[in-house]
């Protein structure tokens, strides 16, 4: 670790956004994404003891479930985490609750504004930190009081946006005055590199922390995404308004189907209905959802998630000193 800070100190690399780390009280700029279930506490607090912030993802768990992700990551790390709430759970206000009860240090919303838990979850002390998939909610965000922002490029897994990460991330930063975490296809060192080029104070990384060794997903999914190859992380839904980025399998191809046929988005929403659960617990990477960065392409190995975080280090500064040299 001594040696990643004297790297660190001796490029001027990461120290140009120690502002967000001490806001935060982490180590290094980066955020492990909050993907429902797979971010579970095993995988967050190995993060946060890397030196990252590690996110559990409440998903569409109710409030129990994620009062229990939260005591059992206090039992692995002293270290600040968060909690990534999708704000179109059904059990979103319970788990608003939990979150203040327990008092978490951040948090992270998707799907929707987190407009009206600002002031609670501020008056608790907790960071909020919104993805966002354009410039207008970046702005408006901000103007209701979040701490910084998630810009999240279209080639991120999941849910998705329209923008890339490149087009987007500029464009809030120029935007707002908040720190902006840059996100989607940043899976080792250069593209930390390249997201800080942009502006961004931070990355966040899905898809290369889901290859780690404390991930708990089946070794199915993981597999998968090591023998993905550039083109296999597809995104399915656009014609509907709500696409989602997966590797392409038999599930993905009848989305296809269903889309050139004019299907409904009822029936879109059934046939991807406990999708993501086949995948991520029962293994079955042919017809459940394999949620997927287009960063899968260059992810070829399972690693512990300190070592990920040490590698995005070193090779963001040797990338650095190399720039340096024109």
């Amino acid at each position: 670790m001594v040696d990643l800070v004297n790297d660190i100190n001796r490029f001027g690399g990461v120290t140009l956004r120690a502002d967000i780390c001490k806001i935060l009280n982490i180590e290094y700029p980066i955020f492990q994404g909050g993907m429902a279930w797979v971010s579970t506490y095993h995988l967050a607090a190995a993060v946060s003891n890397a030196g990252g912030l590690g996110i559990i993802a409440a998903g569409n768990a109710d409030g129990e479930y994620l009062r229990n992700q939260i005591k059992n990551i206090k039992q692995l790390t002293d270290r600040s985490f968060g909690v990534n709430v999708m704000l179109m759970s059904p059990f979103v206000e319970e788990v608003m609750r939990v979150i203040i009860d327990e008092r978490v240090p951040v948090i992270t919303t998707g799907a929707g504004n987190p407009g009206k838990y600002i002031k609670a979850l501020k008056e608790a002390g907790i960071k909020i930190f919104p993805v966002v998939p354009s410039v207008p909610l970046a702005k408006r965000l901000e103007q209701e009081g979040v701490d910084g922002v998630i810009a999240e490029g279209t080639e991120s897994g999941g849910h998705i946006g329209e923008l890339t990460t490149m087009s987007l991330v500029p464009q809030v930063v120029d935007a707002v005055n908040i720190p902006v975490i840059a996100a989607g296809g940043i899976g080792d060192g250069r593209g930390m590199l390249a997201a800080f080029a942009l502006g961004a104070d931070g990355v966040q990384l899905g898809t290369r922390f889901v290859c780690s060794k404390e991930c708990i997903v089946h070794e199915n999914y993981k597999h998968a995404i090591i023998n993905a190859k550039d083109r296999d992380a597809v995104a399915s839904g656009r014609r509907t308004g709500h696409p989602i980025r997966c590797l392409r399998n038999k599930l993905t191809r009848q989305f296809e189907k269903l889309e050139e046929t004019g299907g409904t988005n009822e029936e879109m929403e059934e046939l991807g209905k406990g999708g993501l659960r086949k995948a991520v617990v029962d293994g079955d990477v042919e017809n459940g959802s394999v949620m997927s960065g287009q960063i899968a392409g260059l992810i070829k190995d399972i690693k512990y998630c300190e070592k990920i975080v040490q590698d995005l280090i070193h090779e963001y500064n040797s990338n650095l000193v190399n720039i340096k040299k024109f």
